[in-house]
């Protein structure tokens, strides 16, 4: 099981935890919502739960709860702008589909 970020990715959140001043890292997860069924989740992690996962990749912490990494495993995370829209994108290996504004997905 392995979570990835790639180097524009590392960057970046690496740049938000310099500014914010505090965190050990990303958090990851998904939860139920959307026309799709899921939605990613991106936090700042400051303390690890008891059964978190903890991946790194970068030089970047990457925290995971179980439950979620079901449906992460095999994500690579991507930075990227494209005019005035920047974010961060997940190119997870797991999606069978995903609804048409691209804020949900399916197993």
């Amino acid at each position: 099981m392995a979570i990835t970020l790639t180097d524009a990715a590392a960057d970046r959140v690496k740049t938000f935890i310099d500014n914010r001043g505090k965190g050990i890292g990303l958090r990851l997860a998904v939860r139920t919502t959307g026309c799709s069924g899921m939605a990613y989740v991106i936090e700042f992690a400051d303390e690890l739960a008891e059964n978190d996962q903890v991946f790194e990749d970068n030089d970047v912490t990457v925290v995971i709860d179980p439950k979620s990494l079901v449906y992460l495993d095999g994500t690579e995370l991507d930075f990227g702008k494209e005019g005035l829209n920047e974010g961060f994108k997940f190119n997870n290996p797991n999606v069978k589909d995903e609804c048409g504004c691209g804020e949900s997905f399916t197993v």
